[in-house]
């Protein structure tokens, strides 16, 4: 396992990496012959010292002319290569089959050339494509922090993807105004990195949404939003609450989603808080009906997607049932660390999880 320090310097590294190919390709004349140079000197080696230098090592400047070279420089750059490769086979007169070396050296060069003309569609040479798509990544997880709460709650949040990858089709946006607590967690049709783009691009506008409109019309917003975008056979469900922090007053209303479920520590009971809604992008003027309840010192509201509760062999009542069963075992430690662990145990592993938690402590 890596440690802390470890990690830091594994990043210091990649950054380091992605600024020095960031610089090389401002430069490209000036790459493309540094590159052209390398690939001579390692001709002359291995023509000198074949025991020494390998001509597999001309693979390394067309791997490296692959992150730093535009398109067509790389085509150039890549046939190039062939006719060095073949050189130094001519001149070291080599054992190995000539054809044979030719088209691997030529596959590879094919390969590189192949992913370089994808990103230069797309505009992003380079490493650029895989910074986007880390930032966007990074934009999606910040976007799903909660807000600092008063003292006497805390909140907590965990989102798994489908396939363990860093991209979700569930994300969460929530704010703080006036002593009110908004939360809405989105799970949007699709998992993993093919419902991430629309992930972000939703979670960027619920986000502008939350805490500008008023609670009522939050989803009603939402929806209207989401048919704009006129996706094909694509549609969101919401879960979405408002809670005020100084009498633990709170409104939850669905879109399309499993309701949430509220720990009573009066009682020790859990109690299901449905709230009729249809999904969002369906219908074009839909009502969704509100479903109050107070959080008093102790209790506990869960936040959840159907991957948590819902897989091809259970329905979404009982996958209710066991999610209040795990979460049972955490009363004791008063929910802290909850989120994690009950995403790591309930969570289906063939779709995206998601849970909120928010408890009003005892001592508030």
């Amino acid at each position: 396992m890596i440690r802390s320090g470890g990690r830091a310097v594994v990043r210091r590294v990649g950054r380091l990496v992605v600024a020095v190919v960031r610089r090389a390709r401002r430069l490209h004349p000036l790459a493309f012959f540094a590159l052209l140079s390398l690939s001579v000197v390692f001709a002359i080696a291995s023509a000198a010292w074949p025991t020494h230098v390998p001509a597999s090592a001309l693979v390394i400047p067309l791997l490296l002319g692959g992150l730093v070279l535009g398109f067509r420089q790389l085509v150039v750059f890549t046939l190039v290569t062939l006719m060095i490769a073949s050189f130094v086979l001519v001149s070291r007169q080599a054992p190995v089959p000539m054809t044979g070396f030719l088209l691997v050296i030529g596959a590879i060069g094919w390969i590189v050339i192949a992913g370089a003309k994808v990103r230069n569609q797309l505009g992003v040479p380079g490493t650029r494509g895989e910074s986007m798509l880390m930032e966007l990544r990074d934009t999606l997880t910040a976007q799903g922090e909660l807000p600092p709460l008063p003292s006497g709650w805390r909140a907590e949040v965990a989102i798994q993807s489908a396939g363990k990858s860093k991209f979700s089709g569930d994300f969460v946006v929530s704010t703080q105004r006036d002593d009110v607590l908004e939360v809405a967690l989105v799970d949007v049709s699709g998992k993993g990195v093919d419902a991430g783009t629309r992930a972000l691009l939703l979670s960027g506008a619920f986000g502008g949404l939350l805490g500008v409109v008023p609670v009522d019309d939050f989803l009603p917003a939402a929806n209207r939003y989401l048919r704009r975008q006129d996706w094909e056979d694509d549609f969101a469900t919401v879960v979405h609450v408002a809670v005020e922090l100084t009498t633990g007053q709170f409104c939850v209303r669905t879109a399309g989603h499993p309701p949430a479920i509220q720990f009573d520590a009066w009682s020790g009971r859990w109690q299901t808080r449905d709230a009729d809604g249809p999904l969002l992008g369906l219908m074009e003027a839909p009502e969704f009906a509100p479903n109050h309840g107070q959080l008093k010192p102790g209790d506990a509201l869960f936040l959840y997607s159907d991957g948590m509760v819902e897989t091809p062999r259970r329905d979404i009542g009982r996958g209710t049932d066991r999610l209040a069963g795990a979460a049972e075992r955490l009363v004791a430690q008063g929910f802290r660390g909850g989120a994690a662990e009950l995403v790591a145990a309930a969570g289906g592993p063939g779709d995206d999880s998601a849970i909120v938690i928010i408890h009003r402590l005892e001592h508030s």
